[in-house]
């Protein structure tokens, strides 16, 4: 009996203190599509890695030229001519490869730039999340546009624009 009522009790308290929780959704996507500087280093991003990615590709063609250049010419050539020439294509595979790692690879430099450019947007939009947080008490705040699967939210749960008024952004920039 005592082991059922000590059992009820704390089913009750759980329920209690999960219904006492606070919590508000926001889309930080939405947010950030609604930030001037973060669209302008959307931009400048796209325009670098383009460029990046075009000095790749002249590097791979290339190498896939001295190839074709290569496999035409090989049967007039001595094996020490064909090996020379080979090893001079795979050196330049190597270097287009590392070049390629270097600007789009873990820790490149597109991530970054990345970071250099949007980091500090990302951390006012946090800083303004927790000052939000903070002052009206809420115990989570969900972001419904990334990791965390919120199948439904209440509108009037969403805190978003609330977030873009703490920002200083006006609504439709």
């Amino acid at each position: 009996m005592k082991k059922m009522l000590f059992t009820a009790a704390l089913v009750v308290m759980s329920a209690l203190a999960a219904s006492a929780q606070r919590y508000c959704v926001i889309d930080t996507k939405y947010i950030l599509d609604q930030i001037p500087d973060y669209k302008a280093a959307q931009k400048q991003l796209d325009a670098i890695a383009d460029q990046w990615q075009k000095e790749i590709d002249a590097k791979f063609a290339e190498v896939d030229k001295m190839y074709k250049s290569y496999q035409a010419e090989q049967v007039m050539l001595t094996e020490e001519l064909k090996q020379k020439r080979q090893d001079d294509i795979v050196a330049h595979e190597k270097e287009a490869k590392a070049l390629q790692q270097k600007r789009f690879g873990y820790q490149g430099d597109l991530f970054k730039k990345r970071e250099e450019l949007v980091k500090p947007i990302q951390d006012k939009i946090y800083n303004a999340v927790q000052k939000m947080a903070a002052s009206h008490m809420y115990d989570f705040v969900l972001d419904k546009s990334g990791g965390v699967t919120v199948l439904f939210s209440d509108p009037k749960l969403d805190k978003s624009q609330d977030i873009l008024t703490a920002l200083g952004v006006k609504q439709g920039q």
